[in-house]
């Protein structure tokens, strides 16, 4: 069951959301919103993650905050056309960790018909665009970018700098390897301890 389209009854209508920022603003918690409000109005509602991300559950999607919902762990943006076809939403978390495909895949679920709700960090820990989530961005109907709060400064965080020497681009962790902090406190850091 497709929302239908009030000005072209012969278009399903279909969007992408993408929900983005730093670690610790809130994205996740945002995606499971969405996805229960869904649930409640009795839409087929489908949630992934890339198979990488273990660290709460293997087939949960868990905010910080302990919130969770079922998910389907996949290994590649590909699956999701199969494991998503005729489902009304579809939750995509942690999107920056899948490769490059999840943009086109994306795109082809919302020409479906398909509600797109997509979380991912915008930036990597040294303050680059991340993955695919740019391109995502650009190709969403409607972009939310949540924030945090900094650690040093108490001011709006969008960064999430990890607190660690590991330059591996992906390394999953939490409060213990990353803290989210405002503009001026990761420039300061940068200033201070030299780029990663």
């Amino acid at each position: 069951m497709f929302l239908e389209n009030p000005v072209n009854q012969s278009h399903p209508l279909g969007w992408i959301e993408v929900v983005c920022g730093s670690m610790f603003s809130g994205k996740t918690e945002e995606l499971i919103r969405r996805m229960k409000r869904a649930q409640f109005a009795k839409q087929s509602v489908e949630i992934f993650k890339p198979m990488v991300d273990t660290r709460y559950a293997e087939e949960d999607v868990v905010s910080h905050d302990m919130n969770s919902i079922r998910c389907t762990p996949v290994e590649s943006s590909s699956n999701l056309l199969l494991l998503a076809d005729d489902v009304d939403v579809i939750g995509i978390d942690e999107a920056q960790f899948f490769d490059d495909g999840i943009v086109e895949v994306c795109n082809e679920l919302a020409n479906r018909g398909s509600r797109v709700i997509v979380a991912g960090l915008d930036m990597d820990f040294t303050g680059k665009p991340f993955g695919p989530m740019p391109n995502l961005m650009a190709t969403a109907e409607y972009v939310t970018k949540v924030h945090a709060i900094c650690m040093k400064t108490g001011n709006l965080a969008n960064y999430s700098h990890r607190k660690s020497r590991n330059d591996k681009l992906v390394m999953l962790g939490e409060k213990e390897e990353y803290e989210p902090l405002s503009r001026s406190a990761f420039n300061d850091v940068y200033r201070k301890n030299g780029k990663p």
